[in-house]
Parts: C-alpha cells; structure tokens; sequence
C-alpha cells in the first residue's frame, strides 16, 4: 500500500515538473541559470513520460520498474548539473530527493 501511495506521489510529481518545465517561465529561466537550456523541452517530455510510465505501470509492472530507473537516471543527471553549478544543498534537494525516491521505488519493484 505504502509503495503504491509513493509511486501516485512520484508520477504527480512527474507531471506538475513535466508541464512546468515545458511552460513554465520559471522552468525557462533555471535552465538558462543550469547553463543547459537545450536539454529543457527534452527534461520535460521525459518526466512527463516518466510519470506516465508509473501509471501505466500499474497495469504492466515492467514499465513501471523502467520507468522509475529512467527517472533515477533523469534525477541523478540533474543533481550533477546542481554540484557543477554550486548550488547549495536547499537548491539541490529536490533532484537529490527524487532521485533517492525514484531509486527506492525502482529497487523495491525489481
């Protein structure tokens, strides 16, 4: 029960970042900041997917455990870009907690 509360948490979470980080001029402006502006419609796209994944998931279990990795992997990229630009450790828990979280989930479905 826990695990599925956490992967409907996941996923939403996936698709608020996702829409965001296509509309978002919030989203716009961090890329640029990130010094990675091109990688932000594909960031987007792919937590959108990722978020889908889960769901979806949830009728086909390998999409989900795939899906859960590709959002670690996704994740993991983005607390790199944070330790490349110093941001301090308050701007970069969200990517480190999602990524701990996605990794998690992925670990508990395999």
């Amino acid at each position: 029960m826990m695990l599925n509360i956490l992967l409907i948490f996941s996923a939403i979470s996936f698709f608020f970042f996702g829409i965001g980080c296509l509309l978002s001029p919030r989203f716009i402006a961090e890329f640029e900041r990130y010094g990675v502006p091109q990688f932000r419609t594909l960031t987007g796209i792919l937590q959108l997917l990722g978020g889908s994944g889960i769901l979806y998931g949830f009728y086909w279990i390998p999409l989900q455990i795939f899906s859960c990795f590709g959002l670690t992997l996704l994740m993991l990229f983005g607390v790199g870009v944070r330790i490349k630009i110093k941001d301090n450790f308050i701007q970069s828990f969200p990517a480190a907690f999602y990524c701990l979280l996605n990794g998690y989930l992925f670990w508990a479905l395999f």
